[in-house]
C-alpha cells in the first residue's frame, strides 16, 4: 500500500508541559485506539493536533516538530481561542450534540463556526505541506468535515478517504445547522465517505440530495465533477489483541483484585466515557427499577460502574457528573448492605490489564448509549469471553447492534424491557450464552480493524479506478491544446453551445437565469471574430432568448429545434407542427404541479415543460417516475417524446430535435473547426450530427456521445475565454 497519512483532530500521543519540558504520552480516545495499531503496522505519518495550544508551545514549535517526528507524527498548532471554540465549541457544542439528536443542547455560534473554518484550514496546509505524489489521505470524524474540499483544492489529483465514527443524523435533523452546505460540500471533497452502518449512509445521502441536489445511484453520487463513492464500513475491533489476553498473567492478578473486593456477587459491567449520549443516568435508574422489581437479586448482584472522565469543562458535562454522582449515592443508600455494595462506581480511566479483569469477570454487559455511533465497548466484551459464557445487553441505537444481533437488544428508553433483558441475562443457560457468543466472536474475528482498514482501502482504490475510467474523455492538457491549435488556424469556425447548464448554470426559477455579466461580453467576443460563427442552441421559448441574446450576432435556436434564427434574420419555425395535443397533456402536468409543492408548468409554443427544481428532492424525484410513467402512455400515439432534463420533465414534438436544426449550419459550408458544448441528452442529438473530427464536449459525468466532457459551466466558460484571447491576439 502506498503511504497512508491518517489525519485525525487528536494525535495518538499527548503533550505535557513540565518544569523540563514536554513529556509524550499516548492519547486515550476512540480514533486514537482504534487507528493506533494502523499506525505501527503500516508506512503512515498522523497528523493531527497534540493537545497544547500554540501558546504553551511558543518558541518549541521545532522542538515538538522533532519529537513527534520519531513516533512519525506531525502536529497541527492551533491557538488557544480556536482549540476552545473549534473543538469544545462547534465540534463539541453545536456536532456532536446535533449528530446524536440532541438539538435542545446544540448552540449555533458564528464564532464557533469561524473558528471551525480556521483550523480546518490549518489542518489543512499541514496536509498539504506533508503530503507527496501517490499519497492516500485518510481523514477521521467529525472535527474535520470541511477539510476534505480543502485539500481537493489544493490537490486536485489526491486519494482522500473520510470516515464519521459518529452517527450521521437524518435530513430533518441535519437540516437545522445553519452551514449544512458547507459540510456536505466538505466531504464530498473526498473520493469514498465512510459510515458505520447504512442507516448514516442513507442519511448522508438524503441531505446531500436535500441540500445540494446531487442524486445517489448504486452508492455513487455525482458531485458537481467528481464521481464520489458513499458506504458502510463498520469499524472492527484488534480481535486478537482482546481475545488472548485473558491468559496475561497481569489480568489474571486483576482478576483476583476485584473478585476479593466485590465477593461472590455476579457482575453487571458498564463501561463508557461520561457523556450524555450514553444513557449513565438512566441505567442506573434501571438498576435501581430492577433491584425494587426483582429483591431476589439483593445482595448477589453487583453493578460495576466505569465513567470515563470527558470534556469536563464544559456544563453539561459537568452537571451530568453530579447527575451521575447522585444516582450511585442514592441506589447505595436505599440498598447497601453490610458487605454488600450494589454500586462500583469508578470515575477514572482504567488500563488495559483491569479492563479485560472486568470483561473476564463480567456475567452481563450492559451498553445502552442512547445514541452511539458504533461502540466498541460491546465488541470488546464478545471478543474477551474466551469460555462462551457472558450475555451482552445492547442498545439498538448503537451501530454495534445492527452486527451484534444475537446479543439482547433493547430500547435504551423503555426501562422495563432492558430490567427483563436483565432477568433473562442473569438466567440464560450457559449453553444459549455459548452459542449466541460463538456466532458473534466468528463474525468479529472475520471484520477485524484490519479487516476494516482494508475494506476502505479497496473501496477507495475502486473509486479512483472508476474516476479513471470516466475521465479519460476529460478536456484536460494534451487534449485542450490540440483543440486551441486547431482553433488558431481555422478559418471557418462553428461553435455551438447550449444555455443552461452549459453557459449558466441551473435556477430555482426558470427566468432567474438570465445571462452573469461575463457570458455577453464573452459571446460577443466570439461572434464578432469573422472567422466564427456562434450559435445558442436552446430548450428555452424564442421571446426569451430574443430579450437576452437577440441583440448579439449570433445564430439562435429555441425550443430543442422548433424555431431557429440565423444570422441578422427572423425567427422561423422548422417543418409544420401543431399544439391540439396540449389540452390533453396539460391536465396531467397540472395535476402533478397540485401534488408536488414546489413544481410548475412552463408552457413555450409547441412544448410543456414540468420544473420540480424547488419541490422537496425525494417528493419531487418520485412524482418526476410517476409523471413520466403516466406521460409514456398518453404520447406513444401522439407523435411526441417525454424528454427528461435537470429537474425538468418535457413534452414535445419527437420528429425536431437539437441535431436537426444543426444541420442548416453544417450545410453553410465546409468548417474546418468545430465545437459543440451541451449538459443533458437533448444535446445528444446535435452531438451526433456533427463530424467525428468535432470537438464535442458532455459537460458533467455520464455516457455521452460527446468525445470530451467538462465538470461545470465554469469550465466551459474558462474554455470560451481561452478561444476569445485567441481571436483578439490574431
Amino acid at each position: 500500500m502506498n503511504r497512508l497519512l491518517l489525519v485525525s483532530n487528536r494525535l495518538p500521543y499527548t503533550l505535557a508541559r513540565k518544569e523540563s519540558g514536554f513529556d509524550i504520552k499516548p492519547s486515550a480516545g476512540g480514533v486514537a485506539t482504534g487507528l493506533g495499531s494502523i499506525h505501527k503496522s503500516s508506512d503512515s505519518i498522523w497528523v493531527g493536533w497534540c493537545g497544547l495550544s500554540r501558546d504553551r508551545l511558543k518558541g518549541h514549535e521545532e522542538e515538538i516538530q522533532k519529537r513527534l517526528a520519531e513516533e512519525r507524527c506531525h502536529t497541527v498548532f492551533l491557538s488557544k481561542y480556536d482549540i476552545e471554540n473549534y473543538y469544545f465549541g462547534f465540534s463539541n457544542k453545536t456536532i456532536w450534540p446535533l449528530f446524536h439528536y440532541f438539538p435542545l443542547y446544540t448552540v449555533y455560534s458564528k464564532n464557533f463556526w469561524d473558528s471551525y473554518v480556521r483550523a480546518n484550514q490549518a489542518f489543512c496546509d499541514e496536509v498539504v505541506k506533508m503530503a507527496k505524489e501517490g499519497d492516500i489521505i485518510w481523514v477521521h470524524d467529525y472535527q474535520l468535515m470541511l477539510l476534505p474540499r480543502m485539500i481537493r483544492e489544493k490537490l486536485p489529483d489526491a486519494t482522500i478517504g473520510f470516515f464519521l465514527h459518529i452517527p450521521f443524523v437524518s435530513s430533518e435533523v441535519f437540516r437545522l445547522l445553519p452551514w449544512r452546505r458547507e459540510i456536505v460540500e466538505g466531504l464530498l471533497g473526498a473520493d469514498l465517505v465512510g459510515f458505520h452502518t447504512y442507516d448514516y449512509v442513507r442519511h448522508f445521502n438524503e441531505s446531500v440530495r436535500r441540500v445540494v441536489g446531487y442524486e445517489h445511484s448504486f452508492g455513487y453520487i455525482t458531485a458537481e465533477d467528481r464521481i464520489v463513492r458513499v458506504d458502510a464500513f463498520p469499524m472492527g475491533i484488534d480481535y486478537k489483541q482482546f481475545s488472548t489476553a485473558g491468559g496475561l498473567d497481569e489480568v489474571g492478578a486483576r482478576v483476583k483484585e476485584i473478585r476479593k473486593q466485590v465477593g461472590d456477587t455476579r457482575i453487571i459491567l458498564s463501561i463508557d466515557r461520561l457523556d450524555y449520549t450514553k444513557g449513565i443516568p438512566p441505567r442506573l435508574e434501571v438498576f435501581d427499577l430492577f433491584l425494587e422489581k426483582h429483591p431476589e437479586y439483593r445482595g448477589k448482584v453487583t453493578l460495576i460502574l466505569v465513567a470515563v472522565p470527558s470534556r469536563t469543562g464544559v456544563e453539561h458535562y459537568r452537571l451530568l457528573k453530579r447527575r451521575v454522582d447522585e444516582l450511585v449515592g442514592r441506589i447505595n443508600g436505599k440498598y447497601g448492605s453490610i458487605g454488600w455494595m450494589p454500586v462500583w462506581y469508578l470515575y477514572r480511566s482504567v488500563p488495559f490489564e483491569k479492563l479485560m479483569a472486568l470483561y473476564t469477570l463480567a456475567d452481563v454487559a450492559l451498553v445502552t448509549p442512547l445514541r452511539d455511533g458504533m461502540n466498541l465497548i460491546a465488541k470488546e466484551f464478545v471478543a474477551a469471553k474466551t469460555d462462551g459464557k457472558g450475555v451482552l445487553i445492547l442498545s439498538e441505537m448503537a451501530g454495534a447492534a445492527k452486527e451484534l444481533g444475537e446479543a439482547i437488544i433493547v430500547n435504551p428508553n423503555n426501562k422495563d424491557e432492558i430490567v427483563d433483558a436483565m432477568v433473562q441475562a442473569l438466567t440464560m443457560p450457559e449453553y444459549d450464552q455459548i452459542e449466541r457468543n460463538r456466532v458473534m466472536q466468528n463474525r468479529l474475528a472475520r471484520y477485524s480493524v484490519g479487516g476494516w482498514v482494508g475494506d476502505f482501502m479497496s473501496r477507495l482504490e475502486g473509486v479512483k479506478l472508476l474516476q479513471k475510467e470516466r475521465g479519460v474523455r476529460r478536456l484536460t492538457g494534451k487534449a485542450t491544446e490540440e483543440l486551441l491549435a486547431g482553433y488558431a488556424v481555422a478559418e471557418k469556425r462553428l461553435i455551438l453551445l447550449d444555455y443552461d447548464g452549459t453557459l449558466v448554470p441551473f435556477s430555482d426559477w426558470p427566468r432567474k437565469a438570465r445571462p452573469s455579466g461575463d457570458v455577453i461580453p464573452l459571446i460577443k467576443g466570439l461572434a464578432d471574430d469573422e472567422r466564427n460563427e456562434v450559435v445558442i442552441v436552446s430548450g428555452r421559448d424564442k421571446e426569451t432568448l430574443e430579450e437576452w441574446l437577440g441583440a448579439l450576432n449570433v445564430g439562435l435556436v429555441a425550443e430543442h429545434g422548433v424555431w431557429v434564427k440565423e444570422r441578422g434574420g427572423d425567427w422561423r419555425m422548422v417543418g409544420s407542427l401543431k399544439d391540439d395535443w396540449k389540452s390533453q397533456v396539460r391536465p396531467i402536468i397540472e395535476l402533478y404541479v397540485d401534488r408536488t409543492p414546489g413544481s410548475f408548468v412552463e408552457e413555450k409554443s409547441y412544448s410543456l415543460t414540468w420544473h420540480y427544481r424547488k419541490a422537496d428532492p425525494g417528493w419531487g424525484s418520485l412524482r418526476a417516475r410517476e409523471l413520466r410513467d403516466d406521460l409514456a402512455d398518453l404520447t406513444e400515439n401522439l407523435a411526441l417524446g417525454v424528454l427528461e432534463g435537470s429537474k425538468v420533465i418535457e413534452v414535445k414534438d419527437v420528429t425536431i430535435n437539437k441535431g436537426q436544426a444543426v444541420s442548416r449550419w453544417l450545410a453553410a459550408g465546409d468548417r474546418d473547426f468545430i465545437l459543440a458544448a451541451g449538459d443533458d441528452w437533448t444535446d445528444e442529438d446535435m452531438f451526433n450530427a456533427l463530424p467525428e473530427s468535432a470537438y464535442t464536449i458532455k459537460v458533467g459525468s455520464g455516457a455521452s456521445k460527446a468525445r470530451f466532457n467538462l465538470d461545470t459551466y465554469r469550465d466551459v466558460m474558462a474554455l470560451l475565454k481561452k478561444l476569445k484571447e485567441q481571436s483578439c491576439a490574431a
